[in-house]
């Protein structure tokens, strides 16, 4: 297990939607959780369509990311109905939007 440390989640979201802006990959909270401990979920909008990741920890404790619409780019309405399924799970989900063409995130982000 790694004793990577966790940060809070509103704090986190802010450091996130800075670097896309540095990046020139701006982005904007579409639901705001819980600012402590709520989960994320991160829309990329990139040129061929839309991509939902999943926060999610690996086995050794790391922090990480899976394409949780699947390997290939959807439209608005699946990724759409994907959030609302998640929602109804954890209702204390943030959704955080960033432009990004290549539909990578505009953070350091291992995606398994």
């Amino acid at each position: 297990m790694t004793d990577e440390p966790r940060i809070k989640v509103g704090l986190w979201v802010k450091m996130a939607l800075r670097m896309g802006d540095i990046g020139g990959r701006p982005g904007a909270v579409l639901r705001k959780g819980d600012p402590d401990a709520g989960g994320v979920l991160v829309v990329l909008r990139g040129r061929d369509g839309i991509a939902v990741l999943s926060q999610l920890r690996t086995t050794e404790g790391a922090a990480a990311w899976m394409r949780a619409t699947g390997p290939a780019p959807v439209d608005q309405q699946v990724a759409d109905q994907y959030i609302e399924r998640q929602l109804k799970f954890d209702p204390d989900l943030w959704v955080v939007e960033f432009e990004a063409p290549d539909l990578l995130p505009p953070f350091d982000a291992k995606l398994v």
